[in-house]
């Protein structure tokens, strides 16, 4: 029979201090990553604390050092490859820094107003916006609880907001700039989400471009980032005569859409007849059956600007506003005709 959890002794630091012949202080230190202790006492402790079953009480530890070493992440979209990938490199980043991660699941932006002060109630040392938006009210409350809070790849009209993101606007004139260099002429749009700024931006970009040089917008279509959205999109945008011949979509899955459409359903030649570019160079965009074309963002590079800003928040090494824009950069690959070779 199991032994219930009222009658189980667990040992303490004090326990782990006696057997291994050192202090309570260097028990503590020898479990708190990056703390100043030597190879050789932490060994001992380490060793004495697995005789004995030994678990640091984290929560008991963050009372007594007013830190809960918890950094809360706020996030939509978890279906996109995108953001698993963003989600990954953040938590493991954060785990070496000592720090575990609660993860706040939302589906829009209303919810993030209900789930912000639930973050807050655990005390978390800092939270990262990573797709979502903030309102005002909830960045208030942010900076009456001195919690920092960092948007990643986004921003905020806010100006009290610190934010790390991709140059979205460049990007899209990167994709522009492209498909002109190619000699396209009849060009096409699809978005992400309304009032997402990342796809706002891309078009902005996209736009831009062509108008420098004479050229405009034929099609836009309204997507969701999916891949389903895409697919949708490549039957309004291709099942017509006057049809784009370079189409530019807000992320990789809606251009992997377009292009599945296009060759399995009109036979259309790529990047014959139509080319193709993507945003984000997710891992299938350089599948052997897809190579599509697209602007890589640098996810480590932001997540680490991340937190750096974030940690450099909590120890209150800097106190005004960051706004750091990163520069993506464009991935050649075979749905683009790259005239200039």
């Amino acid at each position: 029979m199991r032994n219930s959890k009222k009658n189980r002794v667990r040992a303490s630091s004090a326990d782990v201090a006696k057997k291994a012949g050192v202090s309570q202080s260097a028990v503590s230190r020898a479990f708190t990553a990056g703390a100043s202790i030597s190879k050789d006492k932490k060994e001992k402790v380490l060793a004495a604390a697995k005789k004995l079953d030994y678990q640091p009480n984290i929560i008991a530890r963050s009372l007594n050092q007013q830190s809960t070493k918890i950094i809360g992440i706020v996030m939509t979209r978890f279906f996109q490859t995108f953001y698993s990938i963003v989600l990954g490199e953040f938590t493991k980043k954060l785990q070496e820094k000592g720090y575990s991660v609660l993860i706040m699941n939302v589906t829009n932006d209303e919810e993030v107003e209900r789930v912000i002060p639930m973050a807050l109630q655990y005390q978390v040392d800092g939270i990262v916006i990573t797709s979502a938006s903030l309102s005002s009210k909830m960045v208030d409350s942010c900076l009456k609880f001195g919690t920092p809070l960092v948007l990643f790849n986004r921003y905020s009209a806010n100006e009290n907001v610190d934010a790390v993101y991709c140059d979205s606007v460049n990007g899209g004139r990167l994709a522009a700039q492209t498909l002109i260099e190619d000699g396209h002429k009849r060009f096409a749009f699809v978005c992400g989400e309304k009032g997402i700024s990342t796809s706002r931006d891309r078009e902005l970009g996209f736009v831009e471009r062509l108008k420098e040089e004479g050229l405009e917008l034929m099609m836009r279509y309204d997507g969701d980032f999916t891949y389903e959205s895409g697919y949708e999109a490549a039957k309004h945008l291709l099942d017509r005569k006057d049809r784009p011949d370079a189409i530019f979509c807000a992320n990789d899955l809606m251009g992997i859409g377009i292009l599945d459409y296009a060759k399995r359903r009109l036979n259309i030649k790529i990047p014959k007849d139509l080319a193709v570019i993507g945003f984000d160079d997710t891992p299938m965009a350089s599948w052997p059956e897809i190579r599509l074309t697209t602007i890589s963002q640098p996810i480590p590079h932001l997540v680490d600007a991340t937190i750096t800003r974030l940690m450099n928040a909590i120890n209150a090494t800097v106190d005004e506003t960051i706004i750091k824009k990163i520069q993506g950069t464009l991935i050649r690959r075979d749905t683009t005709r790259n005239k200039q070779k």
